[in-house]
């Protein structure tokens, strides 16, 4: 079983034990199709059960049926929250899961070994992959169409155009 992070709960909500949720994924619906997801702490997972879900402005607020009032609630404060790979279904084309990019090789269209792929943050507008290079510092990529021209996750590879001005970011 492949667990990805999803989200993290970052706040309690009302006092029936709700929590609010920031969702790490581009599609926070993806929550409606996920039964349970898990928390760990120290070494050991715990299943929590999806009762209900609220969108509330860029967040969720998830009911859990293990979490029964606001005391309850705020022991998962800060907890980052788990789903089974299996239960996020199929991926539209073009869409990846930041797990899958890291450790990616980055090279240029020209044949160039860049680094690898050591995060991918979201700026608002676009992805940024922070690639990792030996001997220099972290390149910034704008994930753009001008930028970004193939991503092979079988072949493990990231073909980049290195427009002008990027490796002075």
């Amino acid at each position: 079983m492949e667990l990805l992070e999803v989200g993290k709960i970052v706040n309690t909500h009302g006092l029936r034990g709700e929590v609010k949720v920031v969702p790490w994924t581009d599609y926070p619906e993806v929550f409606e199709d996920i039964e349970y997801v898990y928390i760990k702490r120290r070494n050991e997972s715990e299943r929590l059960n999806i009762k209900g879900i609220k969108y509330q402005k860029n967040n969720l607020i998830i009911k859990f049926e293990e979490i029964k009032d606001i005391d309850e609630a705020q022991k998962y404060k800060n907890q980052v929250i788990y789903a089974e790979r299996e239960m996020l279904g199929e991926l539209p084309e073009g869409v990846y899961y930041i797990a899958d990019l890291i450790g990616l090789e980055v090279v240029t269209d020209e044949g160039e070994k860049i680094g690898v792929i050591a995060d991918v943050f979201n700026t608002g507008s676009n992805d940024i992959y922070d690639v990792k290079r030996e001997g220099k510092k972290n390149l910034l990529l704008p994930v753009i169409d001008e930028v970004v021209l193939s991503i092979d996750i079988d072949s493990k590879k990231v073909t980049v155009h290195m427009m002008e001005g990027l490796d002075e970011l």
